[in-house]
């Protein structure tokens, strides 16, 4: 398989998987953190470092709502619960695995 058809997969699966995020508003991010290390969080300051590697222009909000579909407060405010005290424990000790640094 060549570069671009497989970077052209890639993108493809990675649509999907944004838009798979985007209709499961009922997986909360601290759930995903939990199970995965990873949330729509982390993937939005994924594109962010990638834009920056390549010095293009895009603020956080901008990637947090490539990800979310909508401004990423407008998100919270329809689709966030309050986790649990245990459920924040175990996102406390996932992202200290994942980081190397306990969450900010």
């Amino acid at each position: 398989m060549d570069d671009t058809t497989r970077t052209e997969l890639e993108a493809a699966a990675f649509r999907r998987l944004v838009q798979h995020l985007r209709e499961r508003t009922d997986v909360q991010n601290i759930d995903m953190m939990n199970l995965t290390g990873f949330c729509r969080n982390c993937l939005s300051k994924w594109v962010k470092a990638a834009a920056d590697e390549r010095n293009i222009p895009l603020e956080t909000e901008a990637a947090r709502e490539m990800i979310y579909g909508m401004p990423y407060e407008e998100w919270k405010t329809r689709y966030q619960k309050e986790a649990s005290a245990e459920k924040q424990d175990a996102f406390k000790e996932a992202y200290t695995r994942t980081h190397g640094e306990a969450p900010h």
